[in-house]
């Protein structure tokens, strides 16, 4: 960088401009629910298009001011920066967690209400340690995890048995039925069978997260808050074979490493992974010839006891390339950085909106299509940021256990019925696939094959 770049300023917005980011991005993603959706508004947003206006706005900023970083003019002293540029994108996750914090103050005050020794909003040497466990823990580095053939088990017994029970309601599924089956998966795979039925488990996590979407605006629930980790540390301790909970005895610890507060993100990161795998089954449903595909692999299920899947995989990530379940991924600068245009100060909070970079159509020609294929091809995705699991060192660590699970309870639902929506116009291949597929009102009609 030149002397004349660390003097410049970066691009700043006006007041109206930033005021237009306020309402278009950042108002209806949070009021759909940061950490855990509200559906009424999640309906309202799919119907009213807003996802495609957050797009559109940051593409019209784009244009007049260039790569950016652009900075954004909030109220308080809060110093806030938009990335509109690819490679600024990836610089900022490449270079997490320094000088790009992945504990950004938002995301601090939001997690905090159930997770505040949470990796990810960590720091430091903390940061390290906590990041070590869930690498070591979800074994981040492996294409299946070494319990992989026992959690596909999981998912076959729990899709089995909620194929037998849609046969039992006229062969229909609704989210709310699956959601219950996916919630059950995911308690015997973090926690062990004896925790398949403790719901009210589940819904302690989803009062925090509830509280958790207020931010700094909620007191919090300190008691609730203990109650579940004192829950967990029961389940830990207990470490029943073939769940994540024997991993976490197996794995050294120490007095930072909190398990019980890196087992909570565990479950609260599947559920998004739950929203993720029925809206892949809708496009599917609307996609007959990638559905056949799919099912194709979907019959090596019963051959392999850990299959990799790599199509459905594609198609859970296709999915969420289209409507992410993290938009806003946030990081904090912890010094000046220099970019082309400037500098920028340290304490700056930088937004990565997803939805811009993945359905960003000057640039992707399939922006707005339905294309597995994309995922099929790793070398096209990784210079252009679709960031489904963040990226870079903050990368999520448990994505391929993610993906194992998602693919494999879809590999069991097609292995054994056909599935359309209901009504079949909810989604249409033949039209641009919306900015929002709200999952909360998803139907489909089962048939035999």
């Amino acid at each position: 960088m030149t002397r004349d770049t660390v003097q410049r300023e970066l691009p700043k917005a006006s007041v109206a401009e930033s005021l237009a980011v306020l309402n278009d991005v950042f108002i209806p993603n949070v009021a759909k629910g940061v950490l855990i959706r509200r559906p009424k508004v999640v309906g309202i947003a799919e119907r009213l298009g807003l996802d495609r206006r957050a797009v559109h706005r940051l593409q019209q900023l784009n244009e007049k001011y260039g790569s950016g970083p652009l900075m954004l003019q909030v109220p308080g002293e809060k110093t806030m920066a938009l990335v509109l540029d690819p490679e600024h994108a990836n610089r900022v996750l490449d270079q997490s967690p320094e000088p790009f914090a992945t504990a950004e103050q938002a995301k601090r005050s939001a997690l905090a209400h159930f997770e505040p020794d949470m990796a990810l909003i960590s720091h430091g040497p903390e940061r390290d340690e906590r990041r070590r466990f869930n690498e070591a823990v979800l074994q981040t580095e492996c294409p299946v995890h070494g319990l992989g053939e026992r959690f596909v088990e999981v998912v076959k017994q729990e899709v089995d048995e909620l194929l037998h029970d849609t046969r039992q309601r006229g062969d229909s599924l609704d989210w709310g039925t699956f959601f219950e089956t996916w919630a059950r998966v995911v308690r015997r795979v973090v926690l062990g069978d004896t925790a398949r039925d403790d719901h009210a488990l589940t819904e302690t996590l989803g009062k925090l997260r509830a509280a958790g979407n207020w931010g700094f605006m909620h007191p919090g629930r300190d008691s609730l808050r203990d109650a579940l980790h004192e829950r967990l540390r029961l389940y830990l301790r207990r470490a029943e074979p073939g769940s994540l909970a024997a991993e976490v005895a197996r794995v050294p610890t120490n007095e930072t490493t909190q398990p019980e507060q890196q087992v909570t993100q565990w479950l609260f990161a599947f559920d998004p992974a739950g929203m993720a795998t029925f809206r892949t089954l809708a496009l599917l449903a609307a996609h007959p010839e990638h559905a056949r595909l799919a099912q194709e692999e979907a019959a090596s299920l019963e051959q392999q006891p850990r299959p990799e899947l790599s199509y459905l995989r594609a198609c859970v990530l296709e999915s969420l390339r289209l409507w992410p379940t993290t938009p806003m991924v946030l990081r904090q600068s912890t010094e000046t950085t220099l970019w082309e245009n400037g500098a920028m100060p340290a304490d700056t909070s930088l937004l990565i909106l997803a939805p811009y970079f993945h359905r960003d159509d000057r640039y992707l020609a399939s922006a707005n299509r339905f294309d597995p294929d994309l995922w099929l091809q790793p070398e096209g995705a990784v210079e252009w940021p679709l960031i489904p699991f963040s990226g870079g060192p903050g990368i999520c660590p448990g994505r391929r256990l993610v993906l194992l699970v998602t693919s494999t309870a879809l590999a069991r639902l097609l292995a054994q019925r056909e599935f359309r929506l209901d009504p079949p116009t909810r989604l249409l291949s033949s039209k641009p696939m919306p900015p929002l597929l709200n999952n909360y009102d998803l139907k489909f009609k089962l048939d035999a094959y």
